[in-house]
């Protein structure tokens, strides 16, 4: 029997995304030359595109939101039931998109997206691992 509690790795995983986000995000909007921090951050000013033509990063955006409330179905009503947030627990987020363009496509790539495939993937543990 374990004494400790194991938690889910999925989710870990995507609070360190999130960690990692975030510290881009503030590191980007402070560096004095943006192309610079993006190359030393190592993210891919290419990719390949659905159709194999090289794709170029041309843009990238910060977006902030608050969310403000919930709402959710009702039970036995097509309405939804509407939770405004007190001030207090409203927290503010930011999200970073990058945009990759070809001759034929477009693609938005959320920071998410990008940490996540620069991650190496965490190896699933056998029975004896745990």
């Amino acid at each position: 029997m374990h004494s400790h509690v194991h938690a889910n790795p999925d989710t870990e995983r995507l609070h360190r995304l999130q960690a990692l986000a975030a510290a881009f995000i503030e590191g980007f909007r402070k560096a004095e030359d943006k192309p610079a921090f993006i190359e030393l951050s190592q993210v891919a000013t290419r990719r390949e595109g659905s159709d194999g033509l090289t794709m170029h990063l041309v843009d990238a955006a910060v977006e902030t939101k608050w969310q403000l409330g919930t709402a959710s179905p009702a039970f036995g009503s097509r309405e939804l039931v509407h939770l405004p947030y007190p001030a207090a627990m409203i927290r503010e987020r930011e999200t970073m998109t990058f945009t990759y363009v070809s001759l034929t496509e477009r693609e938005d790539v959320d920071i998410i997206t990008l940490l996540n495939e620069g991650q190496p993937k965490r190896e699933k543990k056998g029975k004896s691992d745990d």
